[in-house]
């Protein structure tokens, strides 16, 4: 099987990554400034012209706060990331990570995990959630890649969703992260903030997918992804956004919907914005924050 391409890295700012990441955190954790207290309330009729280029200067603002953003997934190879992906549906990266170590060194290529006792895979995978649909999907795929791929990972969007459990999402991270084509992952963060900051007032992710895709040149799509995604986590969350904390509260028309009192908003922040461990057992070195902790009775290192 050929390596995977390394995943795209944003533009890096001037520093070394400590600094960079000493100064982005503290640019997402600090006592909000004046500009951000006096948050952004966008004309009533904003145009589209006006939607668009607050709509770069976010992205722009967040490719300042999460120059390391990146798939928070585990992974070593497109293979992998295919399968983590797939088995990332309605569970935490965090528990896929601490689960896909002991598979990946179980049942390393598709001809493996083709040929594998489904009850086996099942067992190992149960801490993700609905295993038995999920072991039926990646034993599926990896058959797919075995017999019509030659064992490959296709780079291919069409040949790609014809996968089984493999739909347009999943595409996208493996397209952007391991084969180096543009694409936008709309998942449920990417949904959440592109609808509060009114990029979009669709639901379907297909037609979101289309009209952000209107917006930002294509060379950004994949990073655009990472840093909407790595906000929604971290700050912008569904239930009690983190306002008082948020580095782009001016830009947001939906500031004031969570926390705005500073001190109460940073207790709001997630993974290294709040000084927590991240949800990879293996991130990449620029990550300012702390690896996750392995499952428990799994040592730090298994699969890697």
């Amino acid at each position: 099987m050929s390596p995977a391409k390394a995943p795209a890295s944003p533009a890096k700012a001037a520093g070394t990554p400590a600094e960079r990441a000493a100064k982005s955190s503290a640019k997402a954790s600090a006592t909000p400034s004046a500009k951000t207290a006096k948050a952004a309330k966008p004309a009533k009729a904003e145009s589209r012209l006006g939607m668009v280029r607050r709509a770069r200067k976010i992205n722009r603002e967040l490719a300042e706060v999460y120059p390391y953003a990146h798939p928070e997934l585990d992974f070593r190879n497109s293979f992998e990331l295919l399968v983590a992906t797939v088995l990332s549906a309605q569970t935490t990266d965090l528990r896929v990570n601490q689960t896909t170590p002991a598979l990946f060194a179980r049942y390393p290529t598709p001809e493996d995990l083709a040929a594998a006792d489904p009850e086996e895979i099942e067992e190992l995978i149960r801490p993700t959630g609905f295993f038995r649909a999920k072991t039926k999907s990646i034993m599926g795929l990896a058959a797919a890649l075995r017999d019509d791929f030659g064992g490959e990972v296709p780079g291919r969007l069409d040949d790609l969703v014809k996968l089984p459990g493999v739909g347009r999402k999943t595409a996208f991270v493996v397209l952007g992260n391991a084969f180096g084509v543009p694409g936008i992952t709309v998942d449920t963060h990417f949904m959440r903030l592109a609808r509060r900051w009114k990029w979009t007032d669709q639901d379907d992710p297909v037609k979101i997918e289309a009209e952000i895709a209107e917006i930002f040149p294509k060379s950004e799509w994949t990073m655009l992804s990472h840093r909407v995604i790595f906000h929604g986590r971290r700050i912008c969350h569904a239930r009690r956004p983190a306002c008082g904390a948020c580095p782009i509260a001016p830009l947001c028309p939906a500031y004031g919907e969570g926390e705005t009192d500073p001190e109460k908003a940073k207790k709001l922040l997630k993974y290294e914005k709040g000084g927590y461990p991240g949800q990879r057992l293996n991130p990449p070195p620029d990550y300012p924050g702390r690896p996750a902790p392995p499952a428990v009775g799994v040592s730090p290192g298994a699969g890697a």
